[in-house]
């Protein structure tokens, strides 16, 4: 038995040294959020069994935590990097599998693409997932389409992201034209969104629906342009979890160890 519960701490120990690995791992990643885990005892028992003859029999990892604190804000410059400060996500969608994916990471550009097949250029992060605007109507949200040229037929020349969240494209011949408004997501639990890499998340059940409003309005936090949300990750306080993490996988080695040497002495002594 004592074997067998060192052995569940010890499984424990790698996992918490996986998670904060990851999280050091990630320090420099832009829309990072930082992962805890999180561990529950194991007993032997049943609701009929004297409380007092109730044994431990080890732990378990209950779950792997999110933390959606802010990041810090990072100004670069450029005028497609967007942060928000506050609560709700970016929305990106696949152009090819129309996967809806939500993220912190709002490092966007100009991709030309489609402009050749639909007169359009599209706002894509860094994997070409194309940033959500919010639906003229319903809680929907439509792809961050910039017309090449404008009705007068001008060309193109550049974009600009407000506070609120508008996005206005200019044109050559001095125009300019609002084509919509970013769309940010909230969620009733967070937590419940599942990582599929690249800091983007999908909603599960647990999660809940997304709910869609534009930044500085409600519950959404206000949006900054020419600036990016870096990882959540304390590297101080990520150091000190990994020298208690790894003191944490050696005592239960070392227990291992010592119920080792007891089964081999108790061994001998039979022979």
């Amino acid at each position: 038995m004592g074997y067998s519960i060192s052995l569940t701490g010890l499984q424990n120990a790698q996992t918490e040294l996986n998670v904060i690995g990851n999280n050091i791992a990630n320090a420099d990643t832009n829309g990072f959020k930082a992962s805890s885990a999180q561990f529950a005892n194991l007993v032997a028992g049943s609701a009929y069994s004297n409380p007092k003859d109730i044994l431990g029999i080890g732990s378990t990892v209950a779950s792997i935590d999110q933390d959606f604190s802010q990041g810090a804000i990072q100004e670069t410059g450029s005028g497609l990097d967007l942060a928000v400060s506050g609560d709700g996500f970016f929305t990106v969608k696949s152009a090819v599998t129309g996967q809806t994916s939500f993220t912190r990471n709002g490092s966007f550009s100009l991709d030309s693409t489609g402009s050749a097949s639909s007169g359009n250029n599209y706002i894509v992060d860094a994997n070409g997932n194309r940033l959500q605007l919010l639906a003229t109507s319903g809680n929907g949200t439509s792809d961050a389409a910039v017309p090449t040229t404008n009705t007068a037929g001008a060309a193109f020349s550049g974009l600009t992201v407000a506070a609120n969240g508008q996005v206005s494209a200019a044109y050559a011949d001095g125009t300019s034209t609002v084509i919509g408004t970013v769309a940010l997501a909230a969620f009733n639990s967070p937590q419940g969104l599942q990582q599929t890499g690249n800091a983007d998340y999908v909603a599960t059940g647990q999660s809940g629906n997304p709910a869609y409003g534009s930044p500085g309005s409600s519950q959404y936090g206000n949006l900054l342009s020419g600036a990016l949300e870096a990882s959540n990750v304390d590297l101080s306080s990520a150091m000190v979890n990994l020298i208690t993490a790894q003191q944490y996988f050696q005592a239960n080695a070392k227990a291992i160890d010592t119920n080792t040497t007891v089964t081999e002495a108790i061994i001998n002594l039979h022979n």
